[in-house]
């Protein structure tokens, strides 16, 4: 059953973009489907952060590229940055926390296969 719309984990969009087989059926029909799935501006800072420091390798044109395979952008806002303090502690990651804190305002469901979310 797809519920939706979806706040994509940074791993599902590098996952994707490689066509790893890490990538579950059911993500993979999911971002198949017309469904609508967004990627955060969070997730495309972290990308761009461990890129440069050498720990992934991620395409130039990521923020082009996101857009052609049908991830719709999703911004960083005040009320998404200050919902972050609402959180419970055991979401250490500021990534993480921060993706939480925009699925929460938005009504998203986190597309993941981080069992750490479901907590």
């Amino acid at each position: 059953m797809t519920i939706g719309p979806f706040l994509a984990d940074t791993h599902i969009i590098l996952w994707s973009i490689a066509d790893d087989r890490r990538l579950s059926e059911h993500h993979r029909a999911i971002l198949a489907s017309d469904v609508v799935v967004f990627a955060s501006a969070a997730s495309i800072w972290e990308i761009a952060i461990k890129r440069s420091i050498g720990k992934l390798e991620a395409p130039d044109d990521l923020p082009g590229l996101l857009p052609r395979m049908q991830f719709q952008p999703l911004a960083i806002t005040f009320q998404h940055a200050h919902a972050v303090g609402n959180l419970p502690h055991h979401h250490g990651d500021p990534f993480d926390r921060l993706l939480i804190a925009q699925a929460r305002v938005e009504n998203l469901t986190i597309l993941t296969s981080d069992p750490h979310f479901a907590r």
